[in-house]
């Protein structure tokens, strides 16, 4: 298959193929990947979406090539399976439901069939990139759901287009098309099963579980010439360009399951929406991402590294290999239940990586339960500094 990718996307060789884990254990692990070409490959590839949606709409997304519709089905797929693996009587606890679990086991065993489909995928690359598509869903262990895994479907289309299966004239559709379809499963497996936001205060990001449709859907808006970010707290116009835009769709559906106003749940949101272009949200959400998803061990100790996306060795890294001699392996600490790395000397690690379980706002919004959705003040989260939007 021809490729228009850029040079920073070209395929790897078929010999080279590895299943992905996990590298980044410590600061200077966290730093060496801040450093390296992989971190730029996916702000570049992050940047590259943005720019292809900039003044486009959800509504206008089509139906894609013959190179994204396999991906579609696959999206489908994953929904049928959801919706064919309900939830348990679970009323007694308003975290995740525990048929989670057979939903995530039931994709496991489906994945290498689904990947099957993707035309020109080299079959020996499958056991590397599928890696990144199970995970992408959730996680099987904590029944929750963050920006880490949501990086990890992010991962999944980069492979998938460094290995030749899209090309740039796709890059349009990966967002409005197929990113935006797994929005809408994530949505639907969050509300079914009540996935948990993953850590102590949910995700390192703008809701409960997302950073990117926000990212995007800023960028989708970019040059709009009569809509502005204060525009989210016009109902009339969520209605009426929810079903185009992302980001305006993103504040509905928080509003549809959290009572009180954005101010109180979700203050973030409503400060940004102070900002007076969506330019500057757009240039300010990238910037965050860098700085509080990419750049936070938190969720950075989960990202997983192959031969696709490589992580640096000492030997290419010499700062890296100097500070892992320095610092030997106190640095790393332990590993608890949950697979979180806990570094000694972090004051507030435990709580910001995992804290207490959250519970599901859906589960609250079912239940009635006292108090309600939104009652609850944002916490800030030690070590997160404002980035300026404006």
């Amino acid at each position: 298959m021809t490729s228009d990718t850029s040079a920073s996307h070209q395929p790897v060789a078929s010999t080279s193929y590895l299943p992905p884990r996990k590298y980044i254990l410590s600061k200077a692990h966290l730093a060496a990947f801040q450093r390296s070409r992989t971190h730029k490959e996916v702000v570049n590839f992050i940047e590259e979406l943005n720019d292809a949606v900039v003044g486009k709409k959800l509504t206008e997304a089509g139906e894609g090539s013959e190179r994204t519709k396999p991906i579609m089905g696959i999206l489908d797929t994953i929904l049928d399976i959801a919706k064919s693996t309900p939830p348990v009587d679970n009323k007694l606890s308003r975290f995740g439901n525990p048929a989670f679990k057979d939903f995530y086991d039931k994709v496991g065993e489906a994945s290498t069939r689904l990947h099957s489909r993707i035309g020109g995928l080299p079959a020996e690359a499958i056991p590397e990139i599928e890696v990144y598509f199970q995970e992408s869903w959730g996680n099987k262990q904590r029944v929750d759901y963050g920006s880490g895994m949501e990086f990890n479907f992010l991962c999944w289309l980069l492979c998938l287009t460094k290995l030749g299966i899209f090309t740039k004239d796709d890059y349009e559709y990966l967002v409005l098309g197929l990113f935006w379809r797994y929005i809408e499963v994530m949505r639907y497996l969050q509300s079914t099963y009540w996935l948990e936001p993953a850590g102590s205060h949910g995700v390192w990001g703008l809701d409960d579980y997302h950073f990117l449709p926000f990212l995007w859907g800023a960028g989708q808006l970019k040059d709009h010439k009569h809509l502005r970010p204060k525009a989210i707290h016009d109902p009339e116009i969520l209605d009426a360009f929810g079903k185009d835009y992302m980001y305006l769709s993103c504040i509905s559906f928080i509003n549809s399951i959290k009572t009180a106003s954005l101010r109180w749940h979700s203050p973030m949101l409503d400060d940004i929406s102070a900002v007076k272009t969506w330019a500057k949200v757009n240039e300010g959400m990238k910037k965050m991402y860098i700085a509080e998803v990419l750049g936070k061990l938190p969720v950075m100790q989960h990202a997983l590294f192959g031969s696709i996306l490589p992580f640096p060795t000492p030997e290419e890294d010499p700062i890296l290999k100097a500070a892992l001699e320095e610092e030997g392996t106190g640095e790393v600490g332990q590993v608890d239940e949950h697979g979180h790395i806990h570094v000694k000397g972090e004051p507030g690690w435990t709580m910001d990586c995992c804290g207490i379980p959250v519970p599901s706002a859906f589960a609250a919004a079912q239940d009635g339960a006292s108090p309600p959705i939104g009652s609850v003040a944002f916490t800030a989260r030690s070590g997160i500094k404002p980035i300026p939007f404006d």
